[in-house]
């Protein structure tokens, strides 16, 4: 992802801007002036980008000697059918066919256009190309931007995804244990107390994607805000952490940390009950109110910081709580006593996916929540919930 808004929404004079800013070919971008009459060439530079980190085609870009858009910006003559054309491409040339998105930006005059090709990370790797199949990884070098993995070396690539699932479980758990750590330090403990925790990050996290100092900015700029609460609150300090920075708060007795990591992490963890006298005695209460504002606030930062950073792969989502069992759970009259331990959501998603059906995720993920602590909520209850929670969020 290198542009502040979903790659379908794009317009012609995006691309020109776009270009004017002078970002040279890489490991995620690639310029064509014309699609290419080589079509398995073509093809070679999309299984790639798909069998390593994701990126972006232009196509209707000439670039210099530097690998930069070279001006003008006027892009190519308009074709009705040079979609269908990539498609057939994909199809004949990509065995497992990449599933890619495109958009065809027409100018004013709707004589030329761009094509702007957005190559998610694949979780079906390794693809081959063409008859010989071969299978490529994008470089980013100029001098070669795509590389072959030779047939006997094909158990590297599949290794490669593995690695990748390793380092994700490796982060996760790190990121998992500074809220506890950070509570210790406060002669504080989490045991017995029901946590609630959302993560999102890279399914097959590879390397940083930016310098952790640059996270702070980053941050600043990612997070979300409501009348009913701030995601990382900018009037606590950040608190370094290995490859990342976390803004740990305690506004009203309630410790909420919220870390974000250079490989592209972003996780949100605190205690989410409350104590309330019912028939004169103390009882934990779980409010779906809040957990919805929670997640609400945690998707819009999770979309920021994942925007900045430029990542267009494929996410894993995680949303967890624990020491649920025997808890109150309320959602407006409406009340239950949980009688599960815990509660777990693992989701597939993209940042395409967070552009366009946020409320649409956030209200699977909040029904099924307040299903499985005990309510039989309307559907129609949530849908009114969120659209005015997000609506209150900036």
């Amino acid at each position: 992802m290198f542009f502040d808004k979903p790659i379908h929404n794009l317009t012609f004079q995006d691309i020109v801007q776009f270009c004017r800013r002078e970002l040279p070919e890489g490991k995620q971008l690639d310029y064509k002036y014309m699609l290419p009459k080589n079509h398995e060439k073509f093809a070679k530079t999309i299984a790639s980008f798909a069998n390593s980190m994701g990126g972006t085609i232009i196509v209707g870009v000439q670039d210099d000697k530097n690998d930069k858009p070279k001006p003008p910006f006027s892009g190519i003559p308009y074709h009705e059918k040079i979609r269908n054309s990539i498609e057939d491409i994909i199809q004949v040339y990509i065995d497992p066919i990449v599933f890619v998105d495109i958009n065809i930006c027409i100018n004013e005059h709707g004589d030329r256009m761009f094509i702007v090709i957005n190559i998610p990370q694949s979780n079906l790797t390794p693809h081959l190309v063409g008859k010989s199949k071969r299978a490529y990884i994008r470089t980013g070098q100029s001098s070669r931007p795509e590389t072959i993995v030779h047939p006997e070396k094909l158990p590297w690539l599949l290794d490669h995804r593995r690695k990748s699932e390793r380092l994700r479980h490796i982060l996760y758990d790190k990121a998992e244990s500074h809220f506890e750590n950070y509570l210790k330090t406060m002669n504080l403990s989490a045991e017995g107390q029901t946590v609630c925790a959302a993560s999102i990050m890279p399914l097959y996290p590879e390397e940083p994607l930016t310098n952790y100092k640059d996270l702070p900015q980053i941050i600043k700029t990612s997070s979300a805000r409501a009348p009913y609460g701030v995601m990382a609150d900018p009037e606590f300090p950040l608190q370094p952490v290995q490859d990342g920075a976390a803004v740990i708060s305690n506004k009203r007795g309630v410790y909420r940390m919220t870390e974000f990591n250079a490989y592209g992490l972003a996780m949100s963890k605190q205690i989410i009950t409350q104590e309330e006298m019912v028939n004169g005695h103390v009882v934990k209460t779980i409010r779906i109110e809040r957990l919805a504002q929670m997640l609400t606030l945690f998707m819009l930062t999770a979309r920021k910081f994942l925007t900045q950073l430029s990542f267009g792969g494929p996410l894993y989502f995680r949303f967890k709580i624990n020491n649920t069992r025997a808890l109150r759970a309320l959602l407006g009259k409406q009340q239950a006593t949980v009688l599960e331990d815990y509660l777990r959501m693992d989701r597939n998603l993209s940042l395409a996916e967070l552009d366009t059906k946020l409320q649409d995720i956030l209200e699977n993920i909040l029904h099924e929540t307040a299903w499985s602590l005990g309510l039989q909520t309307d559907e129609a209850e949530i849908r009114a919930l969120l659209k005015s929670y997000l609506a209150e969020a900036e």
